[in-house]
This record gives C-alpha cells, sequence and structure tokens, in this order.
C-alpha cells in the first residue's frame, strides 16, 4: 500500500545537510543520464486555480514521481506522488511544502558551493518569507558565513526575520534599509520574492560574486535586471529547457536574442565538471533556479525510505482489489 506522509512527517525526517546532499546527487545524476527531469507545465481555470505539473525519473535510485501543486486565492498545495520505477506500483504520496522549500534552498546551497568563491563569506538575501529561511539555511551550510544582510519591504517582517535567522544560523543577520545597502559587498546575492520586476541593480554587483535568483518563474516576472545578467561570467540554470519556457530573468535580459542563450549552461553539467564554472575569482556567477522535478523525485525517494525504516507515516488503502 501506498505510505500517506504529512507535512509534519516530511518535517521529522527531512533535514538541510540531507537536502544538499541529495540535491547535488539529483543533479550528479541528471548530469550523467542516469535521470530525466520534464519541465512544469501549468493548467489555468480562467480568474481561478493554477495547476501546476512536473515529472522526473530517478533510474538510479528507482523511483518516479511528479511535484503537482495548484494555486488559488493565494494558497498553494504540494503533493509528490511518489512510484517504483521497476514495478510501477505507487509507494508514497507526500505532501510537499515543507518538502518544496527545502528543496529550492538546498539547490541555491549547492549553487553557492560549485560556483561561488572559496572564500565567500557575506550574503545578501533579497525577501523575508519562508522560502528566504531556507536559502540562508542552505548558504550557511554550504560556505562558512561571516555576515548576513537582509532586505524586504516590510520594516518590521525583515527585523523579525534577522533576529529569527540569527538565532537559528548563529550568524549575524542586519536589517538592510534598502536593497543597495544589502547588495554592496556581499560575496553571495540571493533573491528570494515574488516581485514582478528586478529587486535590485546589476550595478550594485561586486566582482567575484555569486547571484541565486530563484523567486521568478514566470516569462513575464523577473527579479534581477538586464545589467546583472550582462556582469554574470558565467550563467548556469537547473534546466535551460525550463528557463526558455519560463525564466523571466533571462527571458526579458536577452530580448529575443536567441543566440544568448548559447552560453547558459546546464547546472547538472557544471556539478558533474563536464563544463567549467567559476574558473577566475573576480568572476560574477549566475545560478537561475526554476525548480525541477529531480529535486523533488530523489529527495522525496530518500524521504520514503527513511519514513519506511522509522515507522512514520500510515498506509492507505489503495488498489486492494488487483490480483
Amino acid at each position: 500500500m501506498p505510505l500517506l506522509l504529512t507535512e509534519s512527517d516530511v518535517r521529522a525526517i527531512l533535514t538541510m545537510p540531507m537536502a544538499l546532499e541529495l540535491v547535488e546527487t539529483s543533479f550528479r545524476r541528471l548530469g550523467d543520464g542516469a535521470a530525466v527531469s520534464h519541465p512544469r507545465r501549468r493548467l489555468h481555470v480562467a480568474g481561478k486555480t493554477i495547476l501546476n505539473y512536473m515529472a522526473a525519473a530517478d533510474a538510479a535510485g528507482g523511483y518516479l514521481g511528479l511535484k503537482i501543486y495548484s494555486i488559488a486565492r493565494g494558497a498553494a498545495r504540494f503533493v509528490v506522488p511518489l512510484f517504483r520505477a521497476e514495478t510501477g506500483e505507487m509507494v508514497a504520496l507526500i505532501e510537499a511544502d515543507y518538502l518544496g522549500q527545502m528543496r529550492t534552498g538546498a539547490a541555491s546551497g549547492v549553487a553557492a558551493k560549485v560556483l561561488a568563491r572559496q572564500d565567500a563569506c557575506t550574503v545578501a538575501i533579497i525577501g523575508t518569507g519562508l522560502q528566504a529561511r531556507t536559502q540562508l539555511e542552505a548558504a550557511a551550510h554550504a560556505r562558512k558565513l561571516a555576515a548576513i544582510r537582509a532586505f524586504g519591504r516590510d520594516a518590521e517582517r525583515r527585523e523579525k526575520f534577522a533576529k529569527e535567522m540569527t538565532e537559528r544560523l548563529r550568524v549575524p543577520v542586519t536589517p538592510a534599509s534598502s536593497a543597495e545597502e544589502a547588495v554592496r559587498g556581499a560575496d553571495i546575492v540571493i533573491t528570494s520574492t515574488t516581485s514582478k520586476t528586478p529587486v535590485f541593480e546589476g550595478k550594485w554587483i561586486e566582482p567575484g560574486a555569486h547571484i541565486s535568483a530563484i523567486g521568478s518563474n514566470f516569462a513575464e516576472k523577473r527579479e534581477i535586471d538586464s545589467e546583472a545578467v550582462r556582469r554574470c561570467d558565467v550563467i548556469a540554470a537547473d534546466s535551460v529547457e525550463q528557463s526558455k519556457i519560463e525564466s523571466g530573468d533571462l527571458i526579458q535580459a536577452f530580448a529575443g536574442d536567441e543566440s544568448r542563450w548559447a552560453s547558459v549552461r546546464e547546472f547538472a553539467d557544471v556539478v558533474t565538471g563536464k563544463v567549467a564554472g567559476r574558473t577566475k575569482a573576480e568572476q560574477v556567477t549566475l545560478f537561475k533556479s526554476n525548480g525541477i522535478a529531480i529535486e523533488d523525485v530523489v529527495v522525496a525517494g530518500k524521504v520514503y525510505e527513511l519514513a519506511r525504516e522509522r515507522g512514520i507515516g500510515r498506509d492507505i488503502p489503495m488498489w486492494q482489489g488487483e490480483t
């Protein structure tokens, strides 16, 4: 019988160090050809609900599955149906909001490990929501951080965020009064917002900085401006195919010039060493994170296995009449 895992079940199992290892594994398998990931697709009911769905197969891990989520009236509901690759049986149905937050943070953490300078120790984060928390947690595991500056539009919220994350990470997090104050001099810049327009100016980026842009996955939205993209010596996307559909950060910066996509590297190829990432300290690097299904499937597979080992979750009586 499939195992039902709730949000609280996933929280009891999944840690950031585990997520970092699993997400890096997902990109290694993608780069090695042991995994396949299909881009996100969206189904609209005009004026009501958007259904998002994305699929991946992890032959090395033995699972395939989807992430499906609806967005309506400001609420999002995430679920991962997980199947065994060998038999096709459904092994788990996993509530996946927390799982998604963790794997998205972990992807940026892997990017910081692979693309940021070895001595990178200061972080600027634009955005102070739930996803910003796992972004910083992952960055703190990937690099030895000395200082973090956080900016969000709501002053009270950013003060609260800075205090909470200082206590959680044991790294001083300072609320910045502006995006420019946060970004100037930062070694790593993370954007984690729902903005439709750029949240900082590319001219503020220091030589040698690394950028992780994670908030925008619609063609008409972007968090970073064309100048920021132009200044990047290395641009890596979790999926170039998916970026061409929904990465407004790149689509708008390239302004219809298809030749510029040739410079965008598959992050899986950077992780596996098939193509170079950063080669000089002064280079500016960009990781464009859209969120891809292979991350969800690899993480979900491990969460399912640990849940079985630990007796977490409950069986769902489905397909009991099969012979």
